[in-house]
């Protein structure tokens, strides 16, 4: 196989496959494609509106967050403040009632809620406040020391002289009012984290495991002490899921009633209407075709166009076969007339070579009898042949035309011997009328050289298709004197021409006695 060859089939073998695809399923994939690039931009662009509203939200959590941490800042570092310069104060002079005082009233307000102070001395005396079970609360100098409790926050810092230590507890409760975010209506979850320890102060309920939560983490001044807040992102529910997942859900909606209208419209209306085509018969009328409840009215107006056709050819065919039918009667009596005029005429070359004078016209009389008996041969054999649509019977035609010529040989040639070997061949009615008038001249010549003489006649199929060798051979055609003198004077020209007709050349071969020439033939 060529290159040509071996690169071909693939795209053939591709596009068969493809049109081996159902209509129904290439125009619900043209539907598909169209639509799908609107189908993403739609829920691109409902994800991109989610997005939008989560990231709104974390803004809002975020600055949240900032505002409770600030405000815890505020409170913490303030009262620390505050209980540092207490301390300091009475770590210079224990009796120092006013610093102790103005501690209290700084924590006046806040004792109701549960929130309470202490100052002691290195010895652990308490020098101002109420005793607070703190523990250690480490703090270096002018540093806030962080220990969380169970039940709140435990905050530490020394006076400027390292000799007081001035203690306070914030409980949660009041803890979770001064870090609560104002104008902030969403629930939400916070606490307040020192490394690994966590106080919680308000508590998120427990969400669905659709729902997400979002955390942001704010410093608070406090060294070591930040605030987180935790809110719910809006949840993933059913109508969001929907919202989604419409663009999608239309996309293949649009394009099942897309797929849906076209097959009821054209394609469902198309394959009745290809199968009630194709059932169709030269001469007959297509009948109305039920296209179903819609279908195109282009369809519909295409089947009746169909119908009208049908009903056209269906006349055209009536008037071609009534006139073939006239055509083929007015052939035979065409043929009937020519059949008889040939016989008319034979009949007269006869009646006068009766009556010839000499034996001279007698026998110019017979030659000319026999050419009409060829030429009156080969037409009733087309005429007989045509019938049947086929081409001339040669071994009929050349049988009957040796018969004939036999019997209208002069008396002398009453001994003329005509051998036949003729394969069952058909040709055409020119070929026919040539190769049976090339017969009577050669035959005829062989007479004339010996009137009672040996004829034989061959004609097999040749090498090729469509060919055949006719082949006349006799001891009167072997080169001499008298057959030069009659080829010149009066058979050469004809036959040279009979050959010419035929497109062949004709062949004599002297020293054997044989005319030889290929003819076109059809195997019968």
């Amino acid at each position: 196989m060529s290159i040509t060859d071996q690169g071909t089939p693939e795209p053939t073998r591709a596009g068969d496959r493809l049109a081996r695809i159902p209509t129904g399923a290439k125009v619900f994939l043209i539907l598909s494609c169209a639509l799908l690039p609107l189908a993403l931009i739609a829920f691109f662009a409902s994800l991109q509106t989610n997005r939008a509203s989560d990231m709104e939200a974390r803004a809002r959590l975020r600055i949240a967050t900032e505002q409770g941490a600030r405000a815890l800042t505020i409170e913490l570092v303030g009262d620390m403040t505050a209980l540092r310069d207490a301390a300091s104060a009475l770590e210079r002079d224990a009796a120092n009632s006013p610093a102790c005082a103005r501690a209290r009233g700084v924590f006046a307000q806040q004792f109701s809620t549960g929130t309470s102070f202490a100052i002691t001395d290195r010895t652990g005396r308490l020098l101002c406040g109420d005793p607070i079970d703190a523990g250690s609360v480490a703090s270096g100098p002018g540093r806030i020391g962080v220990r969380m409790r169970d039940n709140g926050l435990v905050l530490g810092i020394k006076g400027r002289g390292g000799n007081a230590v001035a203690t306070a507890f914030f409980p949660t409760e009041f803890l979770a009012v001064v870090g609560r975010p104002s104008g902030f209506p969403t629930d939400y979850g916070s606490r307040l984290t020192a490394g690994p320890d966590t106080i919680e102060l308000t508590s998120l309920p427990d969400q669905s495991t659709l729902r997400r939560r979002d955390t942001h983490i704010a410093p608070i001044g406090v060294p070591g002490l930040a605030m987180a807040m935790t809110i719910s992102s809006p949840p993933i529910t059913s109508p969001l899921l929907i919202a989604m997942l419409l663009p999608l859900l239309m996309w293949a909606a649009a394009a099942g009633i897309g797929w849906f209208v076209v097959d009821r419209l054209l394609i469902r209306p198309l394959r009745r209407l290809r199968a009630n085509v194709g059932t169709y018969q030269p001469g007959e009328v297509l009948q109305p075709i039920q296209y179903g409840a819609m279908p195109a009215e282009e369809i519909r107006e295409l089947g009746d166009t169909f119908e009208q056709i049908t009903r056209t050819v269906q006349l055209h065919e009536a008037d071609l076969a009534e006139g073939l039918v006239r055509q083929t009667k007015l052939t035979r009596e065409v043929h009937h007339r020519v059949k008889n005029n040939l016989q008319v005429i034979a009949s007269l070359i006869n009646f006068h070579a009766r009556g010839a004078p000499s034996p001279d016209a007698a026998a110019a009389y017979a030659s000319i009898q026999r050419r009409v008996d060829a030429l009156a041969v080969v037409h009733r054999y087309h005429f007989a042949e045509m019938e049947d649509n086929r081409g001339l019977e040669l071994r009929s035609v050349i049988g009957e035309l040796a018969s004939n010529i036999r019997a209208t040989a002069p008396d002398p040639g009453s001994r003329l011997g005509i051998a036949l070997e003729i394969e069952p061949l058909q040709a055409s009615q020119d070929v026919a009328v040539a190769v049976a008038f090339l017969l009577t001249e050669l035959i005829e010549l062989a007479m004339n050289v010996q009137p009672q003489t040996q004829i034989r006649l061959t004609m097999r199929a040749g090498e090729h298709d469509g060919t055949a060798t006719l082949r006349v051979s006799s001891p009167s055609l072997v080169g001499g004197p008298t057959l030069d003198h009659l080829l010149a004077t009066r058979y050469g020209r004809v036959i040279t021409g009979l050959a010419r007709q035929l497109r062949a050349p004709l062949h004599h071969d002297p020293l054997v006695g044989a005319y030889e020439i290929s003819i076109a033939v059809m195997r019968a």
